[in-house]
This record gives structure tokens, sequence and C-alpha cells, in this order.
């Protein structure tokens, strides 16, 4: 790798996920290798991140400061024995997956003794932009990782990242819940609306905003990667006993309804209601995805007749149009003529002024002007342009010449002004402007 001052990492499995993530946003921080066994398609995302690659583990961490395990839960522990024994003297070994107990007693028994382990799991997908704010679970075992545990700590801080650091038994117990309950609890209900052969897009008009919410958290489980969540629940085993409980305490709350124990019932949701702690703080959350449902309606609603910018959540593609009409669930674009269109609005965020001026900046046609003013001579430039750059519609402006010949009054000088608008027809309203501050066109 580059000899310099940053510490090599390779990337066992880095071409994908969160091992691809990981290799593109840490580049300017060390010294990137990838690995794949499959060449063909392996070399060309190295080559797309701008990192090294290999298609041989053993080799690929010779020079390797920072070994990191970015490959699935099933084959974790097999690729840890395969390669952890060749790592250098004083190198770290760090997996990623979702589970720790396994991995981490893994490291332990294949890792060399003069190299140090500490089993990760990063609580984020490869959706995010940055490590700024996100969660990084460490699972440190005693008296393996002395001198890179406050290294890495240290990294992550700086990175403004949040860092939390249990036992890997604990981290499996907490996340047999975080994640094995929460994604069996999205996956069943996906399963039982399926099966009771409802029509979600029309559930969807008599829904509340707890229902569309729920809804779109179990379409963004069932959306993404399903081999994933049946791995975390086969290779966590604390996710049985947190399947079972579920089962079994459903059985009971449904039996309470059927055999009209109402008092009973109550009293478990009361019982859970205090059990599930600040409240306050996740009704203020909950109203705040609550009012987040209305919001682009309600800003949209107040520009009816206004133009807007949309841009696409997916695709990214922007447009522009006049507001022609605002539902609770989609808006009517004018975008020229007699054109029409109709978007959802969970899929478009609003642009902002700024946005929108960038936008059409780097995308129409502008128009370009000449204007030559009769001014005081005792004018400053920078504050002719600042006041140029002012008027409403100009774009761009600057002064391309300063004229002060026999043609002109010595208490005047000409100022040529080059300026850039959007729209032809703006040009009258820039002259009008000019001459309401004094100014004489030539």
């Amino acid at each position: 790798m580059t000899n310099n001052d940053k510490s090599n990492m390779t990337i066992i499995g880095g071409t994908r996920g969160l091992g691809r993530w990981f290799a593109e946003h840490l580049k300017n921080d060390f010294n990137i290798r990838i690995t794949s066994r499959d060449e063909s398609s392996g070399k060309p995302v190295a080559e797309e991140i701008g990192v090294e690659y290999s298609n041989n583990n053993i080799e690929a961490i010779n020079d390797a400061d920072i070994i990191v395990f970015s490959v699935p839960i099933e084959h974790m522990v097999e690729t840890i024995k395969e390669v952890a024994p060749h790592a250098p003297e004083g190198s770290l070994l760090m997996d990623v997956t979702s589970v720790k107990t396994e991995p981490a007693e893994a490291l332990e028994k294949y890792a060399p003794k003069n190299a140090e382990i500490l089993p990760c799991h990063p609580m984020f997908g490869p959706r995010v932009p940055t490590l700024q704010r996100q969660i990084i679970i460490l699972t440190p075992i005693e008296n393996r990782s002395p001198n890179w545990l406050p290294r890495v700590k240290d990294y992550l801080d700086k990175t403004e990242c949040e860092v939390v650091i249990t036992t890997p038994n604990e981290h499996d117990k907490y996340m047999s819940i975080v994640q094995g309950l929460t994604h069996f609890s999205y996956i069943s209900l996906a399963s039982t609306i399926r099966k009771l052969n409802i029509n979600v897009k029309e559930s969807r008009n008599f829904s509340s905003p707890v229902y569309t919410i729920m809804l779109d958290m179990v379409s963004r489980i069932v959306y993404q990667n399903p081999y994933l969540y049946y791995s975390i629940q086969k290779n966590n085993l604390e996710t049985s006993n947190a399947r079972e409980a579920l089962i079994k305490e459903s059985i009971y709350l449904s039996n309470l309804i059927e055999e009209g124990r109402e008092d009973d019932f109550v009293n478990s949701v009361v019982e859970s209601a205090k059990h599930l702690d600040g409240h306050e703080d996740a009704l203020a959350r909950s109203d705040k995805a609550i009012s987040m449902l209305t919001q682009k309606s309600n800003v949209l609603s107040k520009s009816i007749g206004k133009e807007v910018g949309l841009k696409h959540q997916h695709s990214e593609n922007v447009h522009m149009g006049i507001v022609k009409e605002v539902g609770s669930k989609s808006v009517i674009l004018e975008t020229g003529g007699n054109d029409e269109i109709c978007f959802k609005l969970s899929n478009v965020d609003i642009m902002s002024e700024n946005e929108i001026f960038e936008w059409k900046k780097d995308n129409l046609q502008l128009e370009h002007f000449n204007l030559s003013v009769l001014l005081p001579s005792k004018c400053d430039e920078k504050h002719l342009l600042e006041m140029f750059k002012n008027i409403e519609p100009v774009i761009d402006v600057e002064i391309v010449d300063v004229y002060d010949g026999e043609q002109i009054d010595d208490s005047q000088k000409s100022y040529t002004f080059h300026y850039t608008l959007f729209k032809r027809e703006d040009k009258d309203y820039v002259e009008e402007f000019i001459e309401g501050i004094g100014g004489t066109i030539r």
C-alpha cells in the first residue's frame, strides 16, 4: 500500500454493503485495500471507489495495520478462521456483523496473541451519508485491545460518532430486542396483512397518522435484505427467546380480549406503559413524525399559484412548476403550457429558494445583457455592484467599462454593467429599477 502517515486498512469483503461504505468513506483517512473472490466484479468496484483491490485475503493483509471483516454473518467465523492467523504483529482485527458472541470467540481463538482484536457493530446501513451522529457499538475482549481501543475510540469521537462500549454477550441480548424482535414483528405484520388479502394502497385512504408511519416502517424493513434478517434471527441465539416471548404474550393478550377480561387487558397496557419510561420524549418524537406527514402539504398549499421546485427522493430529478392543486398525499404542478404532473408527496422534497436558484443557474439557458448608465462620478464601484446584485431577477453582474470622456458631464460617469437573468422579460424590470434610483440609461 501507499507509504505515508496513514494506517493501512484491509477490508475483507469490501465490495458491497457496509464494507464498501467504509471503503468509500474512510479512504481519505486510511490506505484502503478491499478484497473479494470474484475479481471480475471486485476490481471494477475498487477502481470506482479509488482504492486497492486483491482477490487473495491472505496476501491482502500482509502489510495491514487494521483488518476489517465485512462478510455475511453465516460466513464470518469461517473467514476469520482462514485469515486471522496470518495477521501481522501489532495489527488490529475487527468484524462489523450484527451478531457479536460467535465472531468475538472466533477472533479470540484464531488471531495471533501479538495482534489485537476489537469486535464492533455499526448501527447503521450503507445509505447513511457520514459517520456523524451514527452509533457504533464496540465489544472489546479483556486485555486484547490495550493499544488500539483508545485509538479507535478517539477516531470515532473526532468524527462525532456515538460510541457504545459493552460485552459481546450483552450486545447480543439487547440486539435480540433492538433488531431481532423489531424485524420479526414488522415482518410478521407484513405477512399478516398479505394473508388477510388487504389492499394496502386502498387502506391508506382510511389511514391514521400512526398507521401510515407503522406501514412505512414495515415497508422499509421488508423492502431490504431478507437474507440478512434471517441470518440475524438464526445466528443471534438470544432472538429465539425474544420471538417465543412475543408469540406467548400475543396469545395471552388475544385471549384476554376473547374472554372479555377488560380489566386484565387494561392493566397489562398500563404496566407496559410504566415499563416504557421516557413517555414525554416518546410523545414529542412521535408528534414530530406525525407532523412531518402534513408539513409538505401545508407548505405547498400556501404556494398555490407560485413556482416551486420538487426533487424526487429516489431519482433526484428536479421538477420546476407552478403549484396548481394540493391534496393530503399528492401535488399537481403546471410545468409549462398545458402540461401537468402529479407527484406523491412522500416521494418528493421541497427545494429551498437557494437550491432552486443554484439549479436554475446550472440547468437553464441564461439571458445576458449589457447596460450603460450615467451615475454620479463619486459612486463607489463596490457599492454599485452590490446594489445591482440585489435587484431581484439578477443572477450575476460585473462592471465591464467606466467612461468619463468629453461627452459626459464632469459630475457623472458612464458605467457599463454586464448582467445575467433567467428570463428575458425581466430586462424591463431591471432598467426601471436603475432609472428609479436616479440612473440615466444611455
